[in-house]
């Protein structure tokens, strides 16, 4: 959890044209500061072995895949990846609620806060939903109200801000002073956390259902993801950030259809052949084959 531990000054961050940096909003980013492990130790573990050249790229590859298809997770928490990043409140507030990373953010008790602001545009002041409660539309208030509240936002934020500078000039405790600070103040912490839980954070904040101002966070780790377990990366994007899941009762809706239909075999020979055309193994094929036809004709017990 974050833990409330004092910083000497205010944090500032200068973004030279670094290869470990993703920009994020106006001023937002994500950075990699360190990475323990890679797709090589995912196997590593899985096998418990530490031989190494006894498994081939394409072996390594298979392990992976069946690893995340069938949700044996514990091999993936011996990577770790950790970042600083720079967010708005309201995204950090999101954003802790994965309480599975070790978090240190900086802290307004011990620091001044510098006077940074999200400042949405015209196009983030979108409308609500009218059938999601938490989530707005893709669609932007008019444009003749957005750049009056858009300008209506940066004013309130000025003004707290100065506010804020008021009370600290005047002998107010940092911790008192800092109070009124609206949720559009940028902050900063140090993140740390195992692949298999990132991977989780990634999965919810890379739906298209979360907020577009967390959702480019997580596309910008993603990236890092991707580049330093590429193995892992496309095992996760097969099974499990495209993957969907049926319930009890459209399982039992597909499989009346398809045996209705007399799809199944055809369904079946089109996986075979996507299979072979990726280049698995008789015996993967096989096993893939078996899976599939176990989900699409569940047993008599289990559509009651």
């Amino acid at each position: 959890m974050s833990q409330d531990l004092p910083t000497a000054e205010p944090q500032t961050t200068t973004l030279a044209d670094d290869a470990s940096v993703r920009r994020c909003l106006d001023h937002g980013f994500v950075r990699l500061v360190d990475v323990m492990g890679d797709d090589h130790s995912i196997v590593q573990a899985a096998r418990v072995s530490y031989g190494t050249g006894t498994k081939t790229v394409r072996a390594d590859r298979g392990l992976i895949r069946y690893l995340m298809q069938h949700q044996h997770t514990t091999p993936f928490e011996m990577v770790e990846f950790k970042f600083h990043c720079r967010m708005p409140i309201f995204v950090a507030r999101q954003w802790i609620r994965h309480r599975t990373a070790n978090v240190n953010e900086i802290s307004g008790r011990y620091s001044i806060m510098e006077d940074v602001f999200w400042e949405p545009r015209a196009d983030d002041l979108r409308t609500q939903s009218t059938t999601n409660r938490q989530g707005s539309t893709d669609t932007p208030i008019d444009t003749e109200h957005a750049a009056a509240i858009a300008a209506q936002f940066r004013d309130d934020q000025r003004h707290l801000y100065r506010s804020y500078q008021t009370a600290l000039d005047a002998g107010v405790a940092r911790e008192i002073a800092r109070v009124n600070l609206p949720l559009s103040l940028y902050t900063e912490w140090y993140w740390k956390i195992d692949l298999h839980n990132l991977l989780h954070f990634l999965q919810l904040r890379l739906d298209a259902h979360a907020q577009r101002e967390i959702r480019v966070f997580a596309e910008a780790m993603a990236e890092f993801v991707r580049t330093r377990c590429p193995l892992t990366w496309e095992a996760f994007e097969e099974f499990r950030l495209h993957a969907a899941a049926l319930s009890h009762s459209e399982r039992h809706l597909v499989s009346t259809l398809l045996q209705e239909r007399e799809l199944l075999g055809e369904l079946l020979r089109r996986r075979e052949a996507q299979l072979q055309a990726d280049g698995a193994s008789e015996r993967l094929i096989e096993r893939e084959l078996a899976d599939l036809r176990e989900k699409l004709t569940p047993s008599a017990s289990s559509t009651r």
